[in-house]
């Protein structure tokens, strides 16, 4: 533990350094790291989602890097720095597991999610309504599913979960409906009450939307690019070419997804 503190300690110190003495790091302020903070935790969700641990890693560490950045940044203001950050952050966590810290009783993990929603509620300058935790800025398939995972805490949900494929179905059929009928703006509803209707199901289905999507970008990505290889080795012009024409090096590409699988 002593050496783990000793190079956090050590980190503490060349930040304050660079805040001094680096002119890039001197002329930053929350606003500009904002953007860059977004990217690195984008990194590291990509560096994750491939299993890289040694990626993983040097992400984390990056991301510490911001963390310390804002927290050097706060202590110059004079508005909070590291030690606030971290005792705020300690008696954020001790409060919101009594199971662990105290006498209450939590055998799942279920449990554990609900006292957590409710004790968020409860907190001094903490979050009044169920949906005021939810970012503003978030993806709107992350969000949408936060949404939802919120609005179940407080079992505003379905008493089964197979009833959610009702509701996926009748929104399927107003998105065609208003398809048909051609209004631009109806059918752009509809289609964000379909999509709405099937990140629910996958909450249901213990499915995370935004790893299930990103898992198809991928898959289509590498057949895509086997399709592009070949045709480049073929010395032929993707766009000169049929959909059946493609559809033959589209085929070969999952197949050999089966056979490396």
């Amino acid at each position: 533990m002593e050496e783990k503190l000793q190079e956090f300690k050590r980190l503490l110190e060349i930040m304050e350094r660079l805040r001094a003495e680096c002119p890039w790091d001197r002329e930053q302020t929350f606003e500009s790291m904002r953007v860059q903070t977004i990217e690195e935790t984008y990194e590291l969700a990509d560096a994750i989602m491939k299993d890289d641990k040694k990626a993983i890693m040097t992400e984390v560490g990056d991301l510490l890097l911001h963390v310390v950045f804002y927290a050097q940044m706060g202590s110059e203001t004079g508005d909070f720095d590291i030690f606030d950050v971290c005792k705020n952050l300690n008696e954020k966590l001790i409060f919101r597991h009594p199971h662990i810290f105290s006498n209450t009783k939590a055998d799942n993990s279920q449990t554990v999610v609900q006292n957590w929603e409710d004790l968020k509620l409860k907190e001094k300058n903490g979050n009044r309504t169920v949906l005021a935790g939810v970012p503003e800025t978030l993806p709107a398939l992350i969000k949408a599913h936060r949404i939802q995972d919120k609005a179940r805490n407080v079992g505003f949900d379905w008493e089964k979960r197979e009833q959610v494929w009702d509701k996926v179905q009748e929104e399927f059929q107003e998105l065609k409906d208003e398809v048909e009928a051609m209004d631009k703006n109806k059918m752009e509803e509809e289609f964000g009450d379909l999509l709405f209707s099937l990140i629910n199901a996958a909450r249901l289905y213990d499915i995370n939307p935004e790893n299930a999507l990103e898992r198809t970008n991928r898959k289509f990505i590498q057949r895509f690019n086997y399709l592009e290889s070949q045709t480049i080795a073929q010395g032929k012009d993707l766009r000169q070419m049929s959909l059946d024409e493609m559809d033959v090096f589209w085929e070969e590409a999952k197949k050999k997804e089966k056979e490396e699988g």
